[in-house]
């Protein structure tokens, strides 16, 4: 089976966008630096625990979600629990009462 043209078009273009960026961080490697993008401003690295140390508001919104987050996991962790033991379950019932290793 033939790749379709508009595939292949798709895939030179993509190798001749790539080719050309090449080309231009070897020939003008500045004006390549000037258009890479980059954070506006590095964030410090405990802005936004200080932000919950200092702002009440903040800190009671940042309460109540982490109370939310926490609250989900547990749901999906008893969730996950009574499903691995009813499928242990019924793992007991059939090797139980099962043919003990004769071929089905």
């Amino acid at each position: 089976m033939t790749p379709r043209p508009l595939t292949r078009l798709r895939v030179r273009l993509t190798l001749a966008l790539g080719a050309a960026e090449i080309h231009l961080r070897l020939r003008l490697p500045r004006l390549m630096y000037a258009l890479t993008r980059r954070p506006a401003t590095p964030t410090a690295p405990f802005a936004e625990l200080v932000r919950i140390e200092s702002d009440p508001a903040y800190r009671a919104l940042f309460c109540v979600e982490l109370d939310a987050t926490l609250h989900g996991r547990l749901a999906t962790r008893t969730a996950v629990v009574a499903e691995i033991e009813a499928a242990a379950e019924q793992l007991r019932d059939l090797v139980q009462r099962g043919d003990h290793g004769r071929a089905a």
